[in-house]
């Protein structure tokens, strides 16, 4: 699904909006969840799941091509973890 799709389902599911007015309000969803992720703050949608921004610390590793050790650097990762509504609707 992208974004073009999520757009047309919010259009077809309000009805009440243009769908230049729906891909606004998807695009401020997003853009409110990027800014929120952004400064680590977590995001909890109920009945779907949590995003949080997580810190990776530095450690080495090795190029597979050369068996050259090489340090992997510190970095945030953003994990999803699903909510049980979600699992049990995925797993019937």
């Amino acid at each position: 699904m992208t974004k073009a799709d999520i757009v047309e389902a919010v259009y077809d599911k309000l009805g009440g909006f243009s769908k230049r007015e729906a891909a606004e309000i998807v695009e401020l969803v997003f853009e409110t969840l990027k800014e929120t992720l952004g400064h680590g703050e977590k995001v909890k949608v109920s009945g779907f799941g949590n995003f949080v921004v997580r810190e990776k610390k530095s450690r080495m590793g090795r190029n597979p091509q050369t068996d050259e050790p090489i340090l992997i650097s510190a970095r945030k990762v953003l994990t999803f973890k699903p909510s049980q509504v979600l699992k049990q609707q995925l797993n019937g």
